[in-house]
């Protein structure tokens, strides 16, 4: 009997699980704060709420009755999920972990303090003067960054002390949440930030996918490639340290571990509960299912007999350089042109400067150069202009 599920969140993400729920005969309500999200535009069914109000998300939940409830972004009231347990409603990965992943100071007190393991070291400031303090703690350079927040939004690199001021202000123009409290992060001297694609399974062993390179500005991500170069040693202790965090967050699903590689070994950076920007690589068919297949069969219980590297691929992003409406792509023609290439626009109906619109993507055999691979993914990317209504 097919499941009814509602996405809290409609991103592109969103709408590529929805894809992929909806081939395995599943029903999805999607669920935004505005109409025509990318992922609605593919669902069964709509609700336009603000997921910070918790009466508007009981409401629609007592509407609908889902099976299983899947957040897809971090501005929710996320306290609420522990009462649809309660209810037998189904929460990916689990309450406990979409609470403590929402929130960066949950989730790395857990890591550091709770599970011991080595991360870059950090405070917190609830203020402007708190936020003096942290960085005098840590020392310059360091990374300032919101507890709740996505793509990048809020997050910034101080390199001296005429720029904590700034710093303070960006994090709270891109909070998500009322939350103003940010984690203030010692800067790693890394050479590689990977994402470990890490699969929680109902019955069945944790399964990891090839690893994740990319690279970030402005804290979101611009390329990602797959796989990425790792010793043997260092991938198995990031495996070691995804099955830790995701064992004590409980619940079954995909999630994104990010970590920083650096001369002297592996730091755990962040978490999320649900499938990743930088995954989206996995779209270019280098994996026998993508991140956004394995998430729909680890949420629905299904079986996942194992994931296999079948190609090498690359990622880059297409972004607007504008606020706008009514977005259209000149270009697209020019960015398929060449064996290997594909790319994804999102559907989103609103720009603004660096706002993500769509991906392009370059695969090749699984030997290929995955830094030439990038090259052409990044080529192809440039070749598709994000054109709109301008902003009045």
């Amino acid at each position: 009997m097919p499941k009814k599920i509602m996405l809290l969140g409609s991103g592109e993400l969103g709408k590529e699980f929805v894809i992929a729920a909806k081939r395995l005969g599943q029903r999805v309500i999607a669920v935004d704060s505005y109409d025509d999200a990318p992922a609605q535009q593919v669902a069964d069914g709509r609700e336009v709420i603000d997921m910070l109000d918790g009466r508007a998300l009981d409401a629609i939940v007592a509407r609908h009755r889902p099976d299983i409830i899947v957040p897809e972004i971090e501005a929710i009231r996320t306290e609420r999920f522990y009462d649809y347990e309660k209810q037998g409603i189904q929460v990916v990965p689990s309450a406990r972990a979409a609470n403590f992943t929402m929130n960066r100071k949950a989730i790395r007190d857990l890591a550091a303090r709770d599970l011991g393991l080595r991360t870059a070291d950090y405070r917190y400031a609830a203020s402007l003067d708190e936020l003096r303090v942290a960085v005098a703690e840590v020392d310059l350079p360091c990374v300032v960054k919101p507890l709740m927040s996505s793509s990048g939004k809020g997050q910034s690199t101080v390199r001296s002390e005429a720029e904590i001021e700034k710093a303070w202000s960006y994090s709270q123009s891109g909070k998500r949440g009322d939350i103003a409290e940010v984690i203030v992060e010692a800067f790693v001297a890394f050479h590689t930030e990977i994402t470990l694609l890490t699969v929680t399974q109902k019955s069945g062993p944790t399964l990891f996918c090839p690893p994740i390179g990319h690279r970030q500005e402005r804290g979101d991500y611009q390329e990602s490639w797959q796989p990425c170069h790792i010793s043997p040693e260092q991938l198995l202790e990031a495996q070691n340290i995804a099955g830790k965090v995701t064992e004590a967050l409980t619940g079954a699903g995909i999630w994104g571990v990010e970590f920083f590689l650096a001369d002297d070994g592996v730091y755990f950076s962040e978490l999320s509960p649900r499938p990743h920007d930088t995954g989206m690589v996995t779209l270019a068919g280098t994996q026998n299912l993508s991140e956004f297949e394995l998430h729909a069969r680890a949420v629905l219980g299904l079986p996942i007999p194992g994931i296999e590297l079948q190609r090498a691929g690359a990622s880059a992003v297409i972004l607007a350089d504008r606020a706008g409406a009514n977005p259209s792509f000149d270009g697209v023609e020019a960015a398929l042109a060449e064996p290997g290439s594909d790319i994804r626009i999102f559907g989103k109906p609103v720009t603004r400067p660096y706002r993500r619109m769509g991906v392009a993507f370059m695969s090749g055999e699984k030997g290929n150069d995955v830094d030439e691979l990038k090259r052409q993914a990044i080529a192809n990317a440039a070749k598709v202009t994000v054109k709109c209504d301008e902003a009045v």
